[in-house]
């Protein structure tokens, strides 16, 4: 049986994992103490926005802190925040066995790659998670929002494609995963508009407002996007660039034309939200930050993308939690645009 060490296990590591353990993988969970101590006591439950759930028992979750715990792993998911990356890899580097498999998880697009040049002796894939994982008590995670596991195809991948598949998690193989993360950066650029708004994502959604707000982010990016000739991939039945354009329409439209957009989880919230209120950094730079450093690149810019960078920065730091209405918001967005 493959081996799998899931790195960095918080909400996504601890769901995916969770989700491979329940259906008989050989799972090992790396991360911080607070989270053992939790699973120590209450082992794993973890549920979705489909009515779907699943056990594991405490006695049968193997949590450590020390990441030397990997060295016998055949298949590594990374899925530490982006800040964390270099430091994962570089304290991975003298613990895999060379060959090992490992994937990036995480946000944003470079991870991969940083991961690649310090472990130069192993597989390593950038992949892609589509989903939210909130988590609602002890032990307990849950999926508010859907989509399939996305990762970029090689061979190495095929020992664990079952455990994937009874897991109920297939892995997607794609040959265009820089297109794949542009998108999925795309629709990230809204978890800045909902961690500021601090609101639900469905609530927030429902708002042309705050969705106006998304509409001027993603169109900035799209801009460039096509400047640099990069053509982000279809994950959505509305290709990328008629999101923008769904997003204005009034309310009524939109829940009639976009409304599986708002297929989610009543109380989910985006990751940047759930890191304001835990007051822990944000991955803003590595989504929304993405798209300033392109504009760089070609030398243009990017207002828009800039300002809630710099929003969610002073959120990071405000002794209290801004709640912008999505009028305001949009507002100061139009004004640095």
């Amino acid at each position: 049986m493959a081996k799998i060490c899931i790195v960095g296990a918080g909400s996504i590591g601890c769901y995916l994992g969770g989700r491979l353990l329940a259906a008989g993988a050989n799972v090992t969970f790396v991360g911080r103490a607070r989270i053992g101590n939790e699973l120590r006591t209450h082992g794993l439950t973890l549920t979705d926005y489909r009515n779907g759930r699943w056990q594991v028992r405490a006695a049968d979750v193997r949590y450590v802190t020390d990441p030397h715990a990997a060295a016998d792993a055949d298949l590594v998911m990374v899925t530490v925040k982006s800040a964390a990356t270099q430091s994962v890899a570089d304290e991975l580097k003298p613990v895999l066995r060379p060959g090992a498999t490992v994937i990036s998880f995480q946000n944003g697009l470079s991870n991969a790659d940083v991961l690649r040049a310090a472990l130069p002796q192993q597989a390593v894939l950038a992949g892609m998670v589509p989903f939210n994982v909130m988590q609602p008590g002890p032990g307990a995670f849950h999926q508010g929002t859907g989509g399939e596991l996305e990762v970029a195809a090689s061979p190495v991948l095929q020992p664990f494609l079952d455990d994937f598949q009874r897991a109920g998690l297939p892995l997607m193989e794609r040959t265009d995963m820089t297109a794949v993360q542009w998108a999925k950066l795309l629709l990230n650029l809204n978890n800045a508009i909902n961690a500021l708004a601090n609101r639900p994502l469905k609530e927030e959604l429902s708002q042309r407002a705050y969705r106006r707000c998304l509409a001027l982010a993603q169109t900035e990016a799209l801009r460039l996007l096509a400047r640099a000739g990069i053509q982000p991939a279809k994950l959505t039945p509305v290709p990328p660039a008629w999101i923008p354009r769904l997003l204005a329409t009034p309310d009524a439209v939109f829940a009639r034309l976009g409304g599986k957009m708002l297929a989610i989880d009543p109380l989910a919230r985006s990751s940047m939200s759930d890191d304001l209120a835990a007051g822990r950094a944000t991955e803003v730079d590595w989504i929304n930050g993405e798209v300033v450093r392109l504009a760089e690149r070609l030398g243009q810019r990017a207002p828009v993308n800039a300002q809630l960078c710099a929003l969610v920065h002073a959120a990071e730091s405000a002794t209290a939690r801004p709640n912008w209405s999505g009028g305001n918001l949009l507002t100061a967005l139009r004004t640095a645009a």
